[in-house]
């Protein structure tokens, strides 16, 4: 008897909200420890390359902006066109979700060689300007001149995933992650140490693994699995459709893109405070905070199918069921993060380097800047779930709330108040955490509580 399929978009609307969160945010999660991987695991070798780890450490992390800045550029239009072709199907209109992916596409291409332009055109001076030193300064060009190669891969893998988990295949997204990151994690000793190229070749490594992870995505956007196929008609961009696109994805390209210019903030100023041991302190620390903050993008994933095809089908309860059971989640994980990097913090810091001093010094930065990490849950999940359910507007201002309005003046300004000035840049992070987590979260349940009033 031949066994029939189940159609991953109509179990949204009917099955089990618990089943299917953890079903859909399972893979997503693991998918995003994985991309975290990306990030981090070049430099836990490059931070214990010998005699030059520390240095070559705090350059590429100066390149961090830039590499985050990349990935915010795919979330404009993979986390912007995904909700929408998800919402477009829960109104049973197929054709509309597959102008929406076609039109994302393009636009990822079109913007990936722009980057990759632009980058490489001005390395020199950009890293300068993120606070290199004359000690740094060639670790962190020289990196970036070869990670940026792979710009339009790391795109394509990162944004058009998105429309992979929308339709349901979170175990398909998850192995567009696992392939290039384990691939990544193979390549990099043998680049760096057997080939003896040293942080250049950890760039190599990652370019190829990339472009593996792309292949992977395109496969299946070109094959019958996919549920809004990539046809050449829906290629050519219209406004019409990228638009609306565009909108939805500004809150999370905000989110990511002030992440950049948050480091930039961070590096510039704790440069001037305290030299290179404080930017490679803070190297590590955005690390460690990538391990609380990408989980949760995986969970927010996971979450968002179940979000955007309820609320365009019109199942509000549904609806509410899955953000409260998605808040009780995201809770419990950013505490028990907290807990964890606040008990253990120089187990966390030996992770990514051998070299004691910096290590006593990021563990006794990292109590300061990591304080606040217990509130992230709730910051993450209503954000997210205004972004699921269309509302561009609230979720941009959320974004905005946080960094740039609270975050980026309180870096500038609290080291007038306190006498160790290296501690009051770290501060800022905290205080800004706490304060938009307790914003966020009134507005939320105010604006939810009258959109779902009587329904």
């Amino acid at each position: 008897m031949k066994k029939i399929r189940r159609n991953p978009q109509e179990e949204l609307g009917t099955g089990s909200i618990g089943s299917l969160l953890l079903r859909l945010s399972v893979p997503c999660v693991t998918a995003q420890i994985v991309n975290m991987l990306y990030n981090v695991v070049d430099r836990i070798y490059i931070g214990h390359i010998p005699d030059i780890g520390t240095a070559a450490l705090t350059g590429v992390g100066l390149c961090f902006p830039l590499i985050t800045l990349i990935s915010a550029f795919s979330a404009l239009v993979g986390m912007g066109g995904a909700p929408l072709a998800s919402i477009a199907m829960g109104r049973g209109d197929k054709p509309h979700a597959q102008r929406i992916l076609g039109n994302c596409f393009t636009a990822i291409l079109v913007l990936g060689v722009l980057l990759t332009v632009a980058v490489r055109l001005f390395s020199t001076p950009l890293m300068w300007a993120f606070g290199a030193s004359g000690d740094t300064i060639g670790y962190a060009v020289d990196y970036l001149n070869i990670y940026v190669l792979g710009s339009v891969f790391v795109m394509i893998s990162v944004g058009l995933n998105s429309f992979l988990t929308a339709q349901g295949y979170a175990a398909t997204a998850m192995k567009t992650t696992l392939i290039g990151a384990g691939l990544n994690i193979v390549l990099d000793p043998l680049f760096i140490f057997a080939f003896n190229m040293g942080s250049p070749g950890a760039a190599v490594a990652t370019v190829l693994s990339q472009a593996v992870s792309a292949a992977w995505v395109l496969l299946f956007l070109l094959g019958k699995r996919n549920q809004w196929p990539l046809e050449r008609q829906y290629l050519r961009p219209r406004r019409k459709v990228l638009g609306p696109v565009l909108s939805l994805g500004l809150s999370p390209f905000i989110m990511q893109s002030t992440e950049s210019l948050l480091t930039i903030c961070f590096n510039v100023s704790l440069q001037a405070y305290g030299g290179d041991s404080a930017v490679g302190s803070m190297s590590i620390l955005s690390s460690l905070m990538q391990m609380v903050s990408l989980p949760q993008q995986g969970l927010a994933q996971g979450a968002q199918p179940l979000l955007s095809f309820n609320w365009g089908a019109g199942n509000y309860d549904r609806v509410k069921k899955t953000f409260r059971l998605f808040l009780k989640v995201s809770v419990v994980f950013t505490v028990g993060m907290w807990v964890c990097m606040q008990l253990f913090p120089q187990v966390f810091a030996s992770i990514f380097s051998s070299d004691q001093a910096l290590i006593a010094a990021t563990a006794a930065n990292a109590h300061v800047y990591l304080f606040g990490v217990f509130a992230n849950g709730v910051q993450c999940a209503c954000q997210q779930t205004f972004l699921g359910l269309g509302q561009a507007k609230q979720s941009l201002l959320l974004a905005l709330l946080r960094k740039v309005f609270l975050l980026i003046p309180l870096i500038f300004i609290l080291p007038h108040f306190f006498a160790d000035k290296v501690f009051a840049v770290f501060l800022a992070e905290p205080i800004a955490d706490i304060l938009a987590a307790a914003v966020t979260g009134t507005t939320f349940v105010l604006w939810f509580r009258r959109a779902t009033a009587g329904k």
